[in-house]
């Protein structure tokens, strides 16, 4: 009885924290909305330039029914998120083994030190060279931009379990390898998550950059190809279209993470 109750109090409060939360997600782009649309209709810039808001929602069913919007939008997707899942695998087990193994440290950490700061994308000609204007080069342009970011984020989540923990599990005669996964690896994911947070909209632009410089499809050479012809409502569609993939993929990393690692809340990380 009392915990109905509770719950019937409660409920206008989660109600009134999903609204303002739905508030504070939607008023920034309502108010760039409106600013854009001021400027289209005051005339100080030409629609060549600047076309009004009404005139891009406008392109959006004739290049949906053309088949411009989702097949650009899937290839480019798939580019990024196997690029991804590839970084992950690689920077998780290197992030780890360089936690665990002291030889590996040695030999890693210079290489990360070194390539961690340095602007990836400046490699793409050489990917291009190597593997074409198809998927392979751009999933792996993808895969080596992301993965020093998981390197770094799953080795301190790695350096950061408690020493007691390990020692009383090595006390119990656990092996490594079940130290490993039971101990370190569920104590690293929230670290993990975070370095994915951060590689995501990486991705995105790494995969929609290499298409707009080498083509092979995607949203990148539908942008460019649109450009080219001074299909200006067109471009401000896909401009959009790429910013909300990472708005979207933003809010799908947060509700993986909430319900793959429940008992740490996001501010936590």
């Amino acid at each position: 009885m009392e915990s109905a109750a509770g719950g019937a109090v409660n409920a206008p409060a989660r109600l009134g924290q999903s609204v303002w939360r739905a508030v504070k997600f939607t008023y920034p782009i309502a108010l760039v909305v409106l600013a854009w649309a001021i400027a289209a209709r005051s005339g100080w810039v030409r629609p060549l330039f600047l076309p009004s808001p009404q005139a891009v929602a406008e392109q959006f069913w004739p290049l949906l029914v053309g088949g411009e919007i989702v097949k650009p939008l899937a290839v480019s997707l798939w580019r990024a998120f196997g690029g991804l899942v590839l970084a992950l695998v690689i920077g998780a087990a290197a992030g780890l083994a360089m936690a665990r193994m002291r030889w590996v440290r040695w030999g890693v950490d210079p290489v990360v030190s070194f390539a961690f700061p340095a602007p990836k994308i400046a490699f793409m000609p050489i990917f291009i060279l190597w593997f074409g204007i198809d998927d392979v080069s751009k999933i792996l342009l993808v895969a080596f931009t992301c993965v020093f970011p998981i390197i770094v984020s799953t080795y301190h989540g790695a350096t950061a379990v408690s020493r007691t923990v390990i020692w009383s599990a090595q006390a119990m005669g656990t092996s490594e390898r079940t130290l490993l996964r039971r101990v370190v690896l569920p104590a690293t994911l929230p670290y993990i998550f975070t370095g994915l947070r951060v590689t995501v909209p990486v991705a995105l632009i790494t995969a929609y950059t290499a298409e707009m410089v080498a083509g092979g499809g995607g949203l990148g050479s539908a942008l460019m190809f649109a450009q080219r012809f001074f299909q200006t409502p067109a471009v401000f569609l896909y401009i959009i279209l790429m910013l909300l993939s990472g708005v979207v993929l933003d809010q799908v990393m947060l509700a993986a993470r909430s319900r793959l690692i429940p008992w740490q809340p996001e501010e936590d990380a």
